[in-house]
């Protein structure tokens, strides 16, 4: 159990970097475009090392191959459903742009479905 839940955290973590690195230049506009697209992408990838700084202990933690409670088809669910909250939080609190709507919602329905197919045993 706690290595199912040592997991879900480094994921937690590992996909705030994630979406701090794939979308934060676009939330931080304003405080970032006089850089240009070369010194975005490098500090992007500054971003990202930390994010596989915990992705990779997550997976490795949550492998059954290495003892952790979740198949390597668990952790891929389990990744995508915990990167699109995380992604919701930051679109919420930081991209005032685009709206959450009703066909969002449906999708993360979905996405709660793969998770109990992908773990009905």
């Amino acid at each position: 159990m706690l290595r199912g839940i040592a997991t879900i955290v480094l994921l937690v973590v590992s996909n705030a970097f994630m979406t701090l690195a794939w979308y934060g230049h676009i939330a931080f506009k304003s405080r970032l475009e006089r850089f240009g697209l070369a010194t975005i992408v490098l500090l992007s990838w500054g971003i990202a090392l930390f994010e596989y700084c915990f992705q990779v202990p997550a997976n490795r933690i949550g492998s059954a191959q290495f003892g952790g409670p979740f198949s390597i088809w668990e952790l891929k669910v389990l990744q995508e459903v915990v990167s699109l909250s995380v992604f919701t939080l930051f679109a919420l609190l930081f991209m005032r742009s685009d709206s959450l709507r009703w066909n969002h919602l449906a999708g993360f329905v979905c996405l709660i479905l793969a998770v109990y197919f992908v773990f009905k045993k």
